[in-house]
């Protein structure tokens, strides 16, 4: 049967049913999500992400497609290449525009190649680097792909980089206290007395779903997620318009924790899952209370995905801290090309010395195990 590869310059050309069956039930990969991003401007051609989706059909049905930008920058990808981009400069050669393939702002695993079986997937990894040659542009990049478009790929002869990340895995916990029994003595007792210090402090979290949080709630959240940025030094990228329009097309995916002391709002995270796994993502504070950024991004998470029997819980972008509570190193993977072939050879030769380092840390990690051996 005849193939039609086309370039979407907007999820609006798509039915969210035709392609929501390809992103493999992970919700940052969903239509509403990614569509909202584009709707609201925050990841949109004035921000420096424009939506150049090669899709592949078959007739009028949507067999695969990648969530590929032009980028103007490197800001909201999590795999860090500013070096890169540093070095053409030097060299008086422009990095950008490049292409990039990945889920704005959001370092989570999930599919790149959204197809419905491995050909399909094949041809479009074809069909990415073919645009990246035929384009003029620096670099193509593909970020935080799954294990099965790793296999993919490779095939393709793409600059391999390694990273970490830290996830949680639920192999079947009963509740929170079958979780900490799965701990070493010292390792257990410091979570207790964590969260010990947390309740002690009059502070009350609740977990509310998309559909059960008000606009007073997203207010407050939308507050907090500016105030990180703040005092990190940096601008925000996502708007209070996205949060409500996510609040609205997939209530059921978003998970907000709010911590309150005296019936006062102080603190919240926000969540966004699925059947499979749950992905951390911001939090923010009007008022410190020690322990109380892990209570509510990572226990509150942890007894979420008990409760839901949810199997993992990617906890986001670095975070060493993590590891004493539960999430252990997990290498993530990201596949480059880069037009010009001494750069090409000087990356390829870097990737390979980070990536023994990479190795070298997850080793070192996980001799540092907090479970019970």
């Amino acid at each position: 049967m005849a193939q039609d590869l086309r370039i979407l310059e907007s999820l609006e050309e798509v039915e969210p049913a035709q392609w929501d069956a390809l992103a493999r039930g992970n919700p940052t990969l969903s239509h509403a999500f990614l569509d909202s991003l584009h709707r609201t401007g925050c990841a949109a051609g004035r921000s420096g992400w424009t939506p150049r989706y090669p899709s592949l059909w078959e007739n009028a049905r949507l067999i695969g497609a990648a969530p590929m930008y032009v980028k103007g920058h490197s800001y909201g990808e999590y795999v860090f290449d500013w070096s890169w981009a540093d070095a053409y400069e030097r060299n008086g050669i422009a990095y950008y525009p490049k292409l990039l393939v990945a889920v704005p702002f959001t370092p989570a695993t999930g599919a790149r190649l959204l197809a419905r079986d491995e050909a399909a997937a094949r041809k479009l990894a074809h069909a990415l680097l073919a645009m990246a040659k035929e384009s003029g542009v620096s670099s193509l990049h593909i970020l935080f792909p799954d294990e099965r478009d790793t296999q993919v790929l490779r095939g393709e002869r793409l600059l391999e980089r390694a990273g970490v990340q830290f996830h949680w895995r639920n192999p079947g916990y009963r509740d929170f206290a079958d979780f900490l029994a799965a701990f070493s003595h010292d390792k257990r007792k410091k979570i207790r007395q964590e969260r010990k210090r947390v309740t002690d402090a009059g502070v009350e979290l609740v977990r509310l779903t998309g559909r059960d949080a008000s606009e007073a709630d997203w207010d407050f959240f939308n507050a907090c997620y500016r105030r990180t940025y703040r005092e990190h030094r940096s601008t925000p990228y996502l708007s209070r318009a996205f949060f409500g329009m996510l609040a609205q097309r997939m209530p059921d995916n978003l998970l907000l924790v709010v911590a309150r002391h005296q019936g006062k709002p102080i603190a919240a995270a926000l969540d966004v899952f699925g059947e499979h796994a749950l992905y951390g993502r911001y939090w923010g504070s009007v008022e410190y209370v020690p322990g109380l950024h892990f209570e509510a991004c990572y226990y509150q998470g942890i007894e979420f995905c008990i409760e839901r029997r949810i199997a993992l819980f990617e906890g986001g972008a670095q975070g060493e801290h993590k590891h004493a509570r539960g999430f252990l190193p997990e290498k993530t993977r990201s596949f480059h090309w880069l037009a010009h072939p001494a750069f090409n050879r000087a990356v390829d030769d870097f990737l390979e010395r980070e990536g023994e380092g990479i190795a070298a840390y997850v080793d070192e990690l996980n001799e540092r195990n907090p479970y019970r051996r």
